[in-house]
């Protein structure tokens, strides 16, 4: 896998005009190896891991986002830009979450096949830009990759069938694992407060009510205010919510400092936005979803239960 440095400045006009100008004159490649592995372009952490999954041996996937990487605060850089020229395929999240990649492709003057997986058929958004939290939608979104790995790179396409196959195996064992453990949990504990609204799909799948978040919004470029914070410490105190959980790619003071107001606990942390880095429990997105089931059971219940999800 190929990753792109993580940016935090926008895109400068006069050197992505250079960097044009020089592709330009390289010229384009097909876009796949002697190996026969076809480059694609993946904006995402959670993207990065479905192509993979699906293309195997025979993807080079292309990633612009790190693990740990903030989608909602990420400016594209020239990189991004370079990584188009041998991509004939781009896979994007859509529902507004990377819409900045927009702007690399009009800038790098190519012309991938661009495919927004939150089009994806039968995909439940609600208007939730983070649709992998319900495995249903990851469901809907594997036959929309599958197809277009094989559209890309005909000859691989066997293998490419193979893989979604098995992915999607374990998806549906994450979803009824995730079910049964959540289950286990009486309803009334079932009160999420995160850091900001990103498991809105997750919680309606598995019937957990978001009490609240630290951000009030679907992004982490929000600022929460005084009065917004005063009203959650309220409302944590009157749900008699046992655990805050704040997020591994977001900073965890002020969740820290709502538990120590309120006496909740605030040592789960989640995965919300991103994956995590390799060697962690969200280094993929099955282990991503599996550790945030059990971190809401634990706090859930004080301690008292957890989740396991064999075989996945």
């Amino acid at each position: 896998m190929r990753t792109l440095r993580q940016g935090s400045v926008a895109l400068l006009p006069l050197a992505l005009t250079g960097i044009v100008l020089a592709l330009a004159g390289c010229g384009a490649g097909s876009g796949t190896s002697s190996a026969g592995a076809v480059t694609v372009v993946a904006t995402t952490t959670q993207l990065g891991d479905f192509v993979r999954a699906v293309g195997g041996d025979r993807v080079d996937v292309v990633q612009v986002l790190q693990p740990n990487s903030d989608p909602h605060e990420y400016e594209p850089r020239p990189d991004d830009v370079r990584a188009l020229v041998d991509a004939p395929l781009v896979f994007e999240s859509g529902a507004g979450l990377d819409a900045w990649m927009a702007k690399v492709v009009a800038a790098a003057g190519a012309h991938p096949r661009v495919v927004t997986l939150a089009e994806a058929n039968m995909m439940r958004l609600a208007g939730d830009p983070h649709w992998w939290h319900d495995p249903r939608n990851v469901e809907a979104a594997i036959p929309v990759i599958r197809a277009a790995l094989a559209r890309a790179n005909p000859p691989a396409a066997g293998v490419y069938a193979r893989n979604a196959r098995v992915y999607l195996r374990r998806v549906k064992r994450l979803d009824a694992g995730i079910a049964a453990c959540m289950r286990r949990v009486p309803a009334a504990q079932r009160k999420l407060v995160t850091d900001h609204d990103a498991f809105g799909s997750f919680a309606r799948r598995y019937r957990i009510e978001v009490v609240g978040t630290v951000i009030q919004s679907q992004t982490t470029q929000a600022q929460p205010s005084a009065g917004d914070l005063a009203q959650l410490v309220r409302t944590i105190r009157r749900e008699h919510v046992h655990a805050i959980f704040p997020e591994a790619s977001v900073n965890a003071e002020l969740a820290q400092a709502i538990a120590r107001e309120t006496g909740a606990s605030a040592d789960a942390t989640l995965y919300g936005d991103t994956l995590g880095p390799a060697g962690s429990a969200g280094a993929t997105y099955l282990g991503m979803e599996r550790h945030n089931a059990d971190a809401m059971v634990r706090g859930f219940t004080g301690g008292r239960q957890g989740c396991t999800i064999p075989s996945l």
